[in-house]
């Protein structure tokens, strides 16, 4: 069994890679139209596939890399390229110019489904960052009783982010129309510039394979 100080430096490292307070703000602006009830099922939905993703990752993360010939820059770029394409529609609210109709913005089940999983779930809350310290953790918590303490340490993280996620739904009402058009498009720049950098990591590592 792992010493405390390794289950809380593993238990840091996810934190800080999957980094919930920081999605919080991007939660609000993916989640846009949606009410209450929609965005309680898009957050629990999210932090399962989350959880589910990385706990096989943590289980066969590097078995499952080598299977396929995927190395983890590889996936970094390729992750970075799909989080700029979420923030190009953010910035100019193509997505919002998709569901809007004359009409209110419906908002579907295969709708809350898909943006539960992606981008929320995949790259956000299991991206390149929290998918590479889980492999890199896994390599260290040798045994079945390690592995096990693994699996709960990431169950805590997703339930960390599940808090905060149904308490930055709270602050959508303050925000108002403005506020969340405003929001939407600094978030946007934002999360243009880590994806950005996500492909840019991920090239140098490459490179210098």
């Amino acid at each position: 069994m792992p010493s405390f100080d390794s289950l809380f430096n593993a238990f840091v490292t996810l934190l800080v890679t999957i980094d919930p307070p920081g999605l919080a703000p991007l939660f609000l602006a993916i989640t846009r139209g949606m009410n209450r009830s929609e965005r309680r099922q898009v957050s629990i939905r999210a932090s399962v596939i989350g959880f589910a993703v990385l706990t096989l990752f943590a289980i066969a993360g590097a078995s499952i890399l080598n299977v396929f010939g995927i190395t983890l820059p590889a996936f970094r770029v390729a992750g970075g390229f799909l989080l700029f394409f979420i923030a190009f529609e953010m910035v100019f609210e193509k997505r919002q110019d998709r569901k809007e109709k004359i009409s209110d913005v419906a908002i579907t089940r295969d709708h809350i489904h898909n943006v539960a999983a992606f981008p929320l779930a995949i790259p956000l809350i299991a991206g390149p960052g929290a998918i590479s310290a889980t492999v890199l953790l896994s390599g260290t918590f040798a045994g079945w009783q390690a592995q096990a303490a693994l699996v709960a340490i990431i169950l805590a993280c997703l339930l960390l982010t599940y808090i905060v996620f149904v308490l930055a739904e709270r602050v959508d009402g303050i925000l108002g129309h403005t506020g969340r058009s405003i929001l939407t498009r600094l978030l946007g720049v934002i999360l243009a510039a880590l994806a950005v950098q996500f492909v840019a990591d991920g090239i140098k590592a490459l490179m210098a394979a």
